[in-house]
């Protein structure tokens, strides 16, 4: 499969022309749902849920049977800095750590009966440091967007997108502060557990960063902000929509490279739901901004799409009960 873009302005056009859920599958769904044998909205968000799956799959009996997890992995000039608390070389045995099944990522994954695909992305040529140039090329970007567009699987039915880069919680908060605004530190974290010293050198870095790059074109701020383990959850993202399958949002990191699209294009994560509130402190703010409720809220801060896999459980538990639960007239029970 060759992604339909060769240029950012190519990949914006592909945003502007996605298509939007199918209303008449919803408004099935949401009378199948009225009909169900349990008091009206008695399962609160799983009903919502169900509907928004019901949109996105086009039938009113949606369904969880294929679903699909990918990470992206990719390093970071940026942590010459000493942004991180670990050296750059832990990308590349998490990712191997990935392929031999040892991770939470594998174990949830198989917990959600999901296919797992790991994309390492040029892990021996990091990113430039965005404090002194931008940190990728138009080419690189649109590299990154493409290994993430063709990386979907046409046949999934709900996708998760996942990330391992060391450093990768400097470019997302220097996502956040570029396209939501507030300052530096309002958006860095701990990430793998940097002190209060780290956490004001992340600051600073962060400020150098947006100093440089000053732009208010979101793929731009992709660009020159973020990483291509980030790129490549956006265009897995963008490419979900193409296929019409339904996203299951991870943590921060995630949510900032969503957040590229979202203020590229109105309507961009329509198919998107958000798994899980981060520990990462600013998570939050971004995921308010997105105007999206996290499914669950445990502490989880591991990323690997680890939050997001698990709350795959959720949805599947959702179209269950959808799909699954008789009718009052099925059941022979009055709804009087």
């Amino acid at each position: 499969m060759t992604a339909p873009f060769a240029t950012l302005d190519d990949f914006q056009a592909v945003l502007a022309a996605q298509s939007g859920p199918d209303v008449r599958a919803q408004e099935a769904a949401e009378a199948r749902n009225m009909q169900l044998t349990k008091p009206p909205a008695a399962l609160g968000r799983l009903e919502d849920i169900a509907v928004w799956m019901a949109g996105w799959q086009g039938t009113d009996k949606p369904h969880v049977e294929t679903p699909q997890v990918i990470i992206f992995a990719g390093n970071h000039g940026v942590t010459a800095q000493g942004v991180s608390a670990f050296p750059a070389e832990v990308t590349e045995q998490m990712v191997l750590n990935f392929q031999h099944g040892g991770a939470a990522i594998n174990q949830l994954s198989t917990v959600v009966g999901a296919k797992l695909d790991v994309h390492a992305l040029e892990l021996d040529r990091p990113t430039a440091d965005f404090t002194t140039a931008p940190a990728m090329t138009e080419a690189e970007v649109i590299a990154a967007l493409s290994t993430g567009w063709n990386a979907v699987d046409p046949s999934a039915d709900l996708l998760a997108v996942g990330e391992m880069g060391i450093g990768n919680t400097t470019p997302a908060a220097a996502i956040g502060a570029a396209l939501f605004g507030g300052v530096a530190a309002d958006w860095v974290g701990r990430g793998t557990g940097v002190d209060d010293a780290g956490m004001q050198l992340k600051a600073q870095v962060v400020t150098q960063g947006l100093t440089r790059h000053a732009t208010d074109n979101p793929l731009q701020v992709l660009r020159c902000l973020g990483g291509r383990e980030l790129a490549a959850m956006a265009g897995a993202i963008a490419s979900a929509r193409h296929h019409r399958i339904p996203v299951v949002m991870d943590g921060f990191i995630c949510t900032a490279a969503a957040s590229c699209l979202h203020k590229a294009q109105s309507g961009a994560l329509d198919h998107v739901i958000a798994g899980h509130l981060s520990a990462e402190g600013a998570h939050g703010r971004m995921l308010e901004a997105l105007g999206k409720q996290p499914l669950v809220s445990l502490d989880l801060r591991l990323g690997e799409g680890s939050g997001a896999a698990l709350a795959m459980n959720i949805v599947k538990a959702a179209v269950a009960c959808h799909s699954g639960m008789a009718t009052f007239a099925e059941a022979g029970v009055s709804d009087a």
